[in-house]
């Protein structure tokens, strides 16, 4: 992606490997359920991190209290910037951990159905503009001036994923795997230093996961985002990720590159049943 694209990053100018996003001792409950038990771990600037676990292992609720969706009851998230000291993400509202730089696609695909792939995205850029990004569709005054600087940056978006076809068409008319492109795509154009990504790729077929596997890398890769990534298909997990964090039952058993991780005995008898080849 571009350098106007790399410039404006959240925060992202630490140093690559130091620590990014800190999670401490975070435990959850709803009720009597204890969704996160001590999970503590770090994620470091430029890597790609992913979070395996079964069905029910905590991983989307540890990405909910990440994005302040979910307010743990116990423990600390910080998110670490080179513009001061860390923010404590712990209990912070949604709004307010995006403008910090943390960015989020959905499991379940949460885009405006009956809007254009271009209005969803430029959606993505309310948390930079002065004005609201309602008015910015009336094309009036500042707001109008407003609306043409941030879509130079969306369009940049709609190349990289490579949707220019579909930029007019209403998302609700799209392919599944297109939509969950656009959903990506709404989340880069906060232009986060941090992005969060659950199941990316989860009811896509093989050529469709191979293209979204590329276009995660290249955002690593090319303008520096962290990618913490919750997957269930382990070709995709052990291929593209630096690190590795494994839950079972609300408890962290592992953190470690892919390789040390799916031959970890605890993973084997948890998850995957047998080691990855």
């Amino acid at each position: 992606m571009s350098r106007a694209y790399r410039h404006n990053l959240n925060g992202s100018s630490l140093e690559p490997g130091t620590r990014q996003l800190e999670i401490e001792a975070v435990a959850l409950r709803f009720g009597g359920v204890q969704a996160l038990q001590n999970v503590s771990l770090d994620v470091c600037q430029g890597e790609i991190h992913a979070i395996i676990g079964p069905n029910g292992a905590g991983k989307t609720s540890l990405l909910n209290c990440i994005s302040g969706l979910y307010r743990p009851q116990e423990g600390h998230i910080r998110l670490h910037r080179s513009d001061g000291p860390p923010h404590d993400l712990t209990r912070t509202r949604p709004s307010r951990v995006a403008r910090l730089g943390v960015a989020r696609a959905f499991q379940n695909i949460e885009l405006f159905k009956h809007m254009t792939v271009l209005d969803n995205l430029m959606l993505g850029r309310h948390v930079h503009m002065k004005h609201s990004v309602w008015r910015s569709f009336l094309y009036y005054g500042p707001a109008r001036r407003q609306e043409i600087a941030e879509r130079q940056l969306v369009e940049e978006v709609i190349d990289f994923l490579e949707i220019q076809a579909v930029r007019h068409a209403h998302v609700g008319a799209l392919p599944y795997g297109v939509q969950k492109r656009v959903e990506v795509g709404r989340a880069l154009c906060l232009q986060p230093a941090v992005l969060l990504l659950d199941e990316p790729m989860a009811g896509m077929n093989t050529e469709e996961k191979e293209d979204m596997a590329r276009f995660i890398l290249d955002v690593n890769a090319l303008a520096g985002v962290t990618v913490v990534l919750i997957e269930h298909d382990m070709e995709v997990v052990m291929d593209i990720s630096e690190r590795v964090s494994v839950l079972d039952f609300g408890r962290k058993i592992t953190t470690g590159p892919p390789a040390d991780v799916k031959t970890h005995p605890q993973v084997i008898e948890a998850y995957l049943g047998e080691e990855v080849s």
